[in-house]
Order: C-alpha cells, then structure tokens, then sequence
C-alpha cells in the first residue's frame, strides 16, 4: 500500500482505488491498534505477515501481563491469607492464656473461699488438708487419660508409669525411693497447706493469700543461699518489699491478738512452700507434665497410708473433734478438695503449655479476686495499713517475674530505640534538604531565561 502511495508523483492524479485505499489507511497514524485488523481484512494484496506478526505480539505481550498480573494477584492473596492465619493464631494463643490465668486464678480463690465457708460448720483444718490431699491420687489417672485421647502412639499404663518414674532415677520407683524422696516432700506439702488453712482461721482471705505470694521472694533466697543461684539486685528489692508488707500486714492490729498469729500461719505456709519448691529443684530437677503427675499422686498415695493415722489421733484426742458423723460438710469438703486439684492440675499443666509467669500471675491475680469476694459478700472494709501492705507484697511478687537478663534487655531495647530516632531524624534531614534543592531548580528554571 505504502508502494502504490510513493508511485503517484507530486501533482498527479492517483486512480480512484488508490484514493480510497489512502482514505482507508489514513487512521492508521493515529490508532494502529484499531486499524490493522481491518487492513488485514480489506487488503489481501499487501505483506499481511507484518499485520498477523503485529497482532501475536501484540498477543503474547498482553498474554504475559495476564499472566504476571494473575501471579501478583495470587501472591497477594497467599499473603493475606498468611496474614490472617497469623493474625488468627495469634489471637487463639492470647485467649488460650488469658484463659489459662483465669483458671488459675478462680481456682485458687475458689479454695480460698470454700474453705472459709466450711469453717463456719465444721472447725477441723488438719483433716481438711489430709482429706483434700489424698485427691492427688487421681493427678496421674488424668493425665493418662489425656494421654490416650491426644497421643498418637498410645502406651499402656504400666509403661507410661514405668517412663514417669524415671524422675525418681534411672532405675525407677523402689521402695527405698518411695519412703526417702517422698517423705520429706510430703511432710512439707501437708505443713504448707495446713497452716494455710490455720491462717484463714485468724485473718481474712485477703490478707491471707497475699501474705503467700511471699513464697516468691523466700524461693528467690534460699536458691541464692543453696543453690548459688544468681544474685540480682531487683529481686533482693522485691524480697525487702515482701518483708515490709509482712510487717505492716502484722502491724495493722498492733501486733497482737489473733492477727499476728495468722500472720505467722501465713508466712510459714509460704516458707515450707520455698522449702519445698527449693528441694524440688536440688534434688529432682526439672520434670515433665507425666513425671509432675507421677510424683503428685505419690505425694497422695504416701499421705494415704502413712499420714492417715494422725488425724485419727487428732479425734480421739478431741483436738478436732465432730459428732455425730452425719455433721460433716461432705459438700464444702468435696468442694475443697475439687478446687484444690484442679489448682494443682492447672499448675502443672500450664507450666507445660504456657510460660511459667502466666501461672505466678494467675496466683498474685487471687489477692484482688479475694478482695473483691470479701468486700461484695462479707461486707469487709480494709484498712489504709492493710491496703498498703497487700498492695507492696504484690508489687514485689511481680518484680520477682523480671527475668534474669531484664536489665541487659533493657539497654538494649533504649538502644535501639535512640538509634530508630536518630535514623529518623536523619531521613527527615535529608529529605528537607532534597526537597529544598528541588525547589530551588524549579524556581530556577522557571525565572532565569535560557540565553
């Protein structure tokens, strides 16, 4: 076509076909797209290779933003779908430990409060803590039992209790074992919560569960003393500040009368409690969830068989004393006892599943649920004393959760933070500054005429 346009001299008259045929080409200069399909069509006389070849590259070019359209679409969609998987899961962990925490928490302040109800019929506190601890028996049957319904390869009872009992020793739990490593632990565990529920004869639940958040700070002294464990200077506050609510919480009656007893009752749970916890870890070390279970309801089987004989002294003594037989609280009783195992339970199994901190926060989050019970339903006002050493006990049971590199961490995070401000500024710098060279072209260019 081109051709045929180039023959006609300047001047001359082109034949008619050839007008037209220019007349058809003519908006080919301004939409070429549009036009070469039609050309393609209309004139079979010229080079209609260059038309096809136009149209598949045209083709394949659009055929390859398709294709690398629909890959960054489905890449996008992969990384929302990735987003909100994370952001799904992130939200179910949180919930799961804020459950955690306030399990822990009710727990605990159900016992507390159970307790105190069941002393308004029945006044017998070592016979409560014996008939509540032989409920740890049952620790090992559950978490067998949660074993079969999670576990893939499931094993028999007897060889899951033979691999549990290797926190006794390489070669299990023998009758030497039995009465040397669980003895003690027992005797310890019984004083502990005896005395916790001798404290709440004399002092409210309040007061009571926030003098046992004092174990934190005599575990923290004791493996500093034994263990030789790291000394750091935010714990040795927290145990100063333990101390004085300690004293304050006995100074608020005027150290006397049946508030200093309680007092002494509170703290001692919370020491055979350390002692206890620090024995644990000298001679057991660490243990998992199955050998934690072992060891709990062989803590109940030795409190079954040997430790039975003392509450039967206890009656015929008439130190605890009830009559007739149908007067007991089996209800408030089994109540305790219940609460009292699903703690123990959910200490262990948070510790597994969770971090060890979420369970000391769902133990000092007690003294506030505490508080709340006595005020709403037993009617308690709290003094300004009694506040205030509730209020530093808990403060310092938190400045016990500090890890141990927290001071180290700290730098590090104000580190990091005056080196994201100093960039900033930096960027922000740089950026006036181009900004400004750009505007002083523009202004420039547009006032100084070119020579």
């Amino acid at each position: 076509s081109r051709s045929a346009a180039t023959q006609c001299k300047p001047g001359g008259n082109c034949p008619s076909r050839q007008r037209g045929m220019t007349r058809q080409l003519s908006p080919l200069s301004v939409a070429e797209d549009s036009a070469a399909p039609i050309l393609e069509l209309q004139n079979p006389r010229s080079p209609s290779g260059i038309c096809r070849h136009s149209r598949v590259g045209r083709q394949s070019r659009s055929g390859e933003e398709g294709t690398q359209a629909h890959t960054e679409s489905s890449s996008q969609e992969a990384e929302g779908q990735t987003r909100c998987q994370s952001c799904t899961s992130t939200f179910l962990k949180l919930i799961w430990r804020f459950l955690i925490i306030l399990s822990v928490s009710s727990s605990w302040v159900g016992t507390t409060q159970f307790v105190k109800i069941t002393y308004e019929t029945f006044d017998c506190p070592f016979f409560m803590t014996w008939f509540s601890t032989n409920w740890n028996i049952m620790v090992f049957p559950i978490y067998y039992s949660g074993h079969l319904a999670t576990a893939q390869e499931k094993q028999s009872p007897i060889k899951k209790f033979r691999e549990c009992s290797r926190i006794f020793g390489e070669d299990g739990l023998t009758l030497k074992l039995f009465l040397k490593r669980t003895a003690p632990f027992s005797i310890l565990w019984t004083l502990t919560n005896y005395l916790y529920l001798l404290a709440l004869k004399k002092l409210t639940a309040t007061d009571v569960s926030a003098l046992f958040c004092c174990n934190k700070a005599f575990v923290f002294l004791l493996s500093w003393i034994v263990l030789k464990d790291r000394f750091m200077g935010a714990r040795i506050v927290a145990a100063i500040m333990a101390i004085t609510g300690i004293v304050m919480m006995a100074y608020a009656d005027g150290f006397q009368g049946d508030s200093i007893i309680g007092v002494a009752y509170a703290v001692g749970s919370a020491s055979t409690s350390a002692l206890y916890k620090v024995l644990f870890k000298m001679f057991l070390g660490s243990a998992n969830f199955g050998e934690a279970a072992h060891f709990v309801s062989t803590l109940g089987f030795f409190n079954l068989i040997f430790i039975s004989v003392t509450p039967i002294i206890l009656y015929f003594t008439k130190v605890e004393y009830w009559s007739p037989f149908s007067a007991v609280p089996w209800g408030y009783l089994c109540g305790v006892a219940g609460l009292w195992l699903a703690f123990n339970i959910l200490v262990n199994v948070g510790v597994v599943l969770t971090y060890p901190i979420l369970i000391s926060i769902g133990t000092v989050l007690s003294v506030p649920g505490n508080a709340a019970v006595d005020l709403l339903k037993h009617k308690m006002l709290f003094s300004v004393v009694r506040l205030g050493a509730t209020i530093i006990i808990c403060i310092g049971f938190l400045l016990m959760l500090l890890p141990e590199e927290w001071d180290e961490i700290t730098l590090r995070f104000i580190n990091s933070l005056k080196e994201k401000k100093s960039e900033d500024h930096a960027d922000d710098i740089t950026d006036s500054s181009v900004h400004t060279r750009s505007r002083s072209r523009a202004n420039g260019a547009v006032s100084i005429p070119l020579a």
